[in-house]
């Protein structure tokens, strides 16, 4: 990868729309478990690999998960099945950017889609030493369900926070 973007500061601010992920997958074979369900460790890696790639194109720096937070699986993948992935961001503080990850199970019937999985990732943005750097840009929220997102976030900062003092 190339050089990071260094600054001291944030330069500008972005949308939520500009770095919004969609990932869309056949279950295959080498996807599922003994049980022929989709494992969910293959889910949790495709979930990881759309959070980073938002956050990426939010900051144009390479980043690193820090936390998963709600990983809760409402129902089950099988094979041949087709998985959705969206990711937006919904909060960006000094060194980090919270992302939100959706999957979905779609009906090849009728392309409805069944929630299958809502995560929570932060991911932090490194340099070129692996230490954390500035997030270049903010966020701009403009509408009520981006502010909804912004508030639930720092819950989930000051919840994560008190879980570390726990020793969790």
């Amino acid at each position: 990868m190339g050089k990071v973007f260094h600054v001291d500061h944030q330069i500008d601010k972005k949308n939520v729309e500009d770095s919004v992920t969609e990932w869309t997958k056949v279950v295959e074979y080498s996807d599922i478990n003994s049980e022929k369900r989709l494992f969910g460790g293959k889910l949790m890696s495709w979930i990881d690999e759309v959070a980073r790639t938002v956050a990426i194109r939010h900051s144009g720096n390479p980043v690193i998960t820090a936390a998963v937070d709600n990983m809760q699986f409402k129902q089950g993948a099988k094979l041949d099945d087709i998985i959705v992935i969206i990711g937006k961001i919904t909060y960006v503080g000094r060194t980090s950017m919270e992302i939100r990850v959706d999957t979905y199970v779609e009906d090849r019937r009728n392309g409805m889609r069944h929630v299958l999985n809502r995560a929570y990732l932060t991911e932090v943005c490194i340099d070129d030493d692996d230490t954390p750097a500035i997030v270049p840009y903010g966020l701009n929220i403009r509408t009520a369900n981006e502010r909804a997102e912004w508030e639930g976030a720092e819950k989930r900062i000051i919840l994560r926070k008190k879980r570390r003092m726990e020793g969790f």
